[in-house]
C-alpha cells in the first residue's frame, strides 16, 4: 500500500489552518458564550486579559531568571491563555 504523501500533507495544514487549532477557546460553545457577552462588558475586558497576559510573561521572564522552571511555564500558560481570551472577547467589526 502506498502513501499518498500530498494527502497527508494538505490534511495537516488544513488542520493547521484552523482558528481552534491555534486558539483552544475558540471551541463553539466557550466561543459562543464569550461572544453573547454584552458589548460594554467585553470592551472593558480586552484591556484587563492583555494587561494580566503582559503581567504573565514578565512574571515568565522573572521565573526562568530564578531558575523556577515549573513557575515559568505556569505564567506562560497564564499569558497564552489571556492572549487568546482577549481575542474572542474584543469587539466584534
Amino acid at each position: 500500500m502506498a502513501f499518498d504523501h500530498l494527502a497527508i500533507r494538505n490534511s495537516a495544514s488544513d488542520r493547521s489552518s484552523r482558528a481552534e487549532i491555534h486558539n483552544p477557546l475558540l471551541r463553539p460553545l466557550v466561543a459562543r458564550r464569550i461572544g453573547d457577552l454584552p458589548e460594554p462588558m467585553r470592551q472593558e475586558l480586552v484591556p484587563l486579559l492583555k494587561e494580566l497576559s503582559a503581567d504573565a510573561r514578565g512574571r515568565t521572564e522573572a521565573s526562568w531568571g530564578s531558575q523556577k522552571a515549573p513557575m515559568a511555564v505556569y505564567w506562560k500558560a497564564v499569558s497564552v491563555y489571556a492572549m487568546h481570551l482577549s481575542r474572542i472577547v474584543r469587539p466584534k467589526s
